[in-house]
């Protein structure tokens, strides 16, 4: 792994925040189509760290969100 320089720790912050503002339900779903969107980026740019710091963030976001769902299920 790489350890993150001091600007994409800002990066991956500011990113962080912004992903738990958004809406991920039946009706909408935003987050879904951030990763698409990054995805399809990734294809065009492969290797650079902007869209590998988000693929891990909207990782780390939905990892979040299931453990929310499932500590409150319980």
């Amino acid at each position: 792994m790489v350890e993150d320089t001091e600007e994409e720790k800002v990066f991956r912050a500011f990113y962080a925040s912004e992903l738990r503002k958004m809406k991920q339900d039946s009706g909408m779903d935003q987050l879904g189509e951030e990763r698409r969107r990054v995805n399809q980026q990734a294809m065009k740019t492969p290797g650079r760290r902007g869209e590998q710091i988000k693929h891990e963030e909207i990782d780390r976001e939905i990892v979040r969100r299931y453990r929310l769902v499932r500590k409150g299920t319980f």
